[in-house]
């Protein structure tokens, strides 16, 4: 029987957004299964509060979940859908009508209190979900894909209204997705998995700049990964010769451990490479090529370069009207050491 989960070890700060975030069936789910009590650990301890929680079911643990299927009750009004749990546990009716009007105003669903679930649009339907999780203030709410059933636009909207939430309530939240963009806007840490291990814990920022492993670089964001190996080393840069006999200059990775020898993989945001028609006077990091595809993206333009030496590029403009050449004109790619990291090969 193979684990889902191997050896994660992460503590989540009071009142932090903390996103897990991870390609399907890397394990993020079970994990957060594992923190609501509907999954139980083979090994190792879940605390809340400083308090082991191992034993203890899930519905006495001091946390709720919101599902990607808000799983709401459609023969239930929305007023009694959020007053369900309250009322299994037997609480007097003035707390009731207190708690679940109070909810029900936070997530500004007071309004259709008397409406059914079935008349209501998905972003309604997702309010309310969130209502019942919050109506008992629980110390971590679990957010497992949340926006996952809406559409675009909306999900923008409710992005908005997670975040403004999460601010007001000062709560922890805990949120499962595969959505990048996402996890990047809405969290203050983000925990990236990959088949069952977490290959990095730290701020969005960092892990979109300072990615760890190549795995992080390449599912954060869209970049460009150059393999090749280590010909030069000094304080300062790194250089590295490709497969194709490109020679990068590379920023050094931060860890102490950065290889000095050995096979590395290059990475290089889209948005980080200029085009130009003329040979920049750059030393470093110029490469000629052809424009192979460009795609109009509203904001932005999204072009492939494809380089002499036979590798394709993918770089990402801001949409300043200009002529673009042809396919046949010769075009160059240029970036600066400091926009590539060097990263050590998983083995």
């Amino acid at each position: 029987n193979e684990p889902v989960v191997r050896g994660i070890n992460l503590s989540i700060r009071r009142g932090e957004f903390f996103s897990i975030l991870g390609p399907s069936g890397c394990g993020k789910t079970t994990t957060l299964r594992l923190m609501a009590g509907f999954e139980m650990p083979s090994s190792g301890e879940i605390l809340i509060r400083g308090r082991s929680v191992n034993r203890v079911p899930p519905y006495r643990r001091p946390v709720n979940t919101v599902f990607q299927s808000y799983a709401l009750f459609n023969h239930l009004t929305v007023w009694e859908n959020v007053a369900f749990g309250l009322k299994l546990q037997k609480q007097s009716k003035a707390d009731i009508q207190t708690k679940v009007d109070s909810a029900l105003q936070l997530v500004k669903m007071d309004a259709l209190a008397k409406r059914f679930p079935g008349q209501l649009s998905g972003g309604q339907q997702q309010r309310v979900a969130l209502a019942r999780a919050l109506v008992n203030r629980p110390a971590v709410l679990l957010l497992d894909e949340p926006l996952g059933a809406l559409d675009l636009k909306l999900r923008k909207e409710m992005q908005m209204e997670l975040s403004n939430l999460h601010r007001e309530l000062g709560l922890t939240f805990v949120m499962v997705t595969h959505d990048q963009e996402e996890a990047l806007s809405l969290s203050d840490r983000i925990a990236v998995m990959n088949q069952g291990r977490i290959e990095q814990i730290d701020s969005p920022e960092r892990i979109y700049q300072s990615p760890k492993t190549p795995f992080v670089a390449d599912f954060i964001g869209d970049t460009n990964l150059f393999h090749g190996k280590i010909e030069g080393f000094y304080s300062t840069a790194l250089w590295v010769v490709t497969e194709h006999g490109l020679k990068i200059k590379a920023n050094p990775l931060e860890s102490g451990s950065t290889p000095t020898s050995g096979t590395v993989v290059v990475s290089v945001r889209p948005e980080k490479i200029r085009l130009s028609l003329s040979r920049p006077s750059t030393d470093h990091n110029c490469f000629e090529g052809r424009l192979q595809n460009v795609m109009y993206l509203g904001t932005h333009m999204h072009y492939q370069v494809a380089l002499t030496s036979g590798d394709r590029l993918t770089v990402m403009q801001p949409n300043i009207p200009a002529n673009v050449p042809s396919e046949e004109t010769p075009i160059y790619a240029s970036w600066s050491p400091e926009d590539c990291i060097a990263l050590p090969i998983e083995s």
